[in-house]
């Protein structure tokens, strides 16, 4: 399931996580930047799954270079 997932994530939501990873100065900061626009990031089974708040809803598994 989830590495279905990972293929149908939005380039858009992808692009907006990668700069924001880019801009941050600590995994930190990014994960709050992150919430900023109603995005988060859950560990599950090794994986980071980019979520979308207040409901969790899994959007798909972040590249590992983002890790």
């Amino acid at each position: 399931m989830i590495g279905q997932q990972g293929a149908t994530m939005d380039d858009g939501i992808l692009s907006l996580v990668r700069e924001e990873r880019r801009k941050a100065l600590s995994t930190r900061e990014w994960q709050f930047r992150l919430r900023g626009y109603g995005y988060a990031i859950r560990d599950e089974d090794g994986a980071q799954i980019l979520t979308r708040l207040p409901r969790g809803e899994a959007l798909g598994v972040l590249p590992a270079e983002l890790t």
